[in-house]
Order: C-alpha cells, then structure tokens, then sequence
C-alpha cells in the first residue's frame, strides 16, 4: 500500500456504528444528542471527513433511523452512506463493512459516542495501518489497576506500566479486519481483540485522555469543557 498523510493514495474506508441506544443515559440515542449545538455523531465525523484519504464512510443506525435518517447526516457528505445497524456493536460493524466499496486499502472502526477523537489521532492511526500493521487509539493507564473476583474482591494488582485504555478509531489493512469479522464475533471487546485472532501486529497510538466515549450524562459536561478549552474558552 501507498499513502502518508492527506494526498497520498490510498483508499481509506470508514466504518461508523451508531445503532445503540445508551441505556446508562437513560435508553436515548447517543450519536443524537447535543453536544456544542451540533450532535454528538456529527463531532465524530468531521476528523475522517477532513482526511482526504478516506473514500467512503458507513454509519449503522437503528433499523428505525436508517430508513429515515437525518438531513443533516444525509446532507453532509457525499461519501456518507447509511445503512441498518445489528442488535449488538460487533454485528453493526459486520453490516457497515460489508457496505463498504470492495476496493478500499484500509479501514477505521471509530464509535459514534467519541466526538472529541481529533484529526492528528486519526491520521496517525491510518498512517500506522497504511505500513501494514494494526492501530489502536488510546492512552496509557494512569490509576492503580485492581484484578477482582465476582465478588468485588481484589485478587491482584496490575503492573499498569504495560497497560493502556483502548479507544477509537481502531484502524487495520481490509483485508485482515474482513477476514477478522467473517469469522465468530463472540467474547469479542473491541475490533482489534477480533483482527489479533488472525495474527496481525496491532500498536497503540497515543491519542490523549480526552477521547472520551459519553455514556453516561457527566460525560456531556466533561466533553462540553473539552471543546470549551479547544476553542479557547469561547
């Protein structure tokens, strides 16, 4: 594969999944809500729509969004396409890369639920997935990592030198992240536990603790404050 940074060759394919419904934010559509007056899923996008390199971008909604989308995701690029998410992320992901063009290079996985992901994270990951290996964005642990049992006890401690958050975008070669997801999706976390089955090197790419996914109401507020110190206080 060829490419580098904006310009460079390679075909860049995007996969969306947006079909949940966040139950710890109370059964509401995350990618929906307002985040700086703009939906949380419009944030998320904007960084792989600003990278030339990206050719085409599926979003998976709810079987009830996708046959009724919004005119604002519709509208917003000519390289969006949506289509009809599954009952869990793992199969959202399966049907959104399966609509995606045969011809694409390479191919990020990126959360609907992280708008605050930024153009420099996201080109860095493709650029490690263009030299033929795995990206996970993500960020070094910070906090003691405690090992319980179903109990809540503590069973260990965690040598959290080698342990890092996984985030999105999770970017890798097609054809590794196909043969990954034509296979069993179950015990699968994230998209990279699936594609390091098939024996692909992954690295992390350190994208800072600010990527974070809303889940719950507090992650509007601290998200709110993310964009507020991008802008400048504005």
């Amino acid at each position: 594969m060829s490419g580098g940074r904006p310009g460079g060759t390679v075909r860049v394919g995007v996969v969306v999944p947006a079909a949940g419904w966040g139950r710890r934010m109370g059964g509401t559509r995350k990618p929906f809500l307002q985040l700086s007056g703009e939906p949380v899923l419009l944030h998320a996008l904007r960084p792989f729509l600003s990278d030339s390199r990206v050719v085409a971008v599926v979003v998976a909604l709810t079987e009830a969004d996708a046959s009724s989308p919004p005119a604002w995701l519709t509208g917003l690029d000519a390289r969006i396409r949506v289509v009809r998410g599954g009952e869990t992320r793992a199969e959202s992901v399966r049907l959104a890369l399966e609509a995606l063009p045969d011809d694409v290079e390479v191919v990020a996985v990126h959360d609907a639920a992280r708008p605050l992901v930024t153009p420099d994270v996201v080109a860095r990951c493709i650029d490690v997935a263009v030299a033929g290996e795995g990206a996970v964005a993500g960020c070094p642990a910070v906090d003691t990592m405690k090992e319980v049992d179903e109990g809540l006890r503590v069973v260990g401690t965690l040598d959290r030198r080698r342990l890092w958050h996984a985030h999105t975008p999770q970017v890798f070669p097609a054809p590794a992240l196909r043969r990954a997801y034509g296979g069993e999706l179950a015990g699968a976390t994230d998209d990279a536990s699936l594609v390091e089955r098939e024996g692909l090197t992954v690295r992390m790419v350190d994208g800072g603790a600010t990527n974070l996914k809303v889940t719950r109401p507090d992650d509007l507020v601290l998200a709110e404050a993310v964009l507020r110190s991008r802008s400048g206080g504005r």
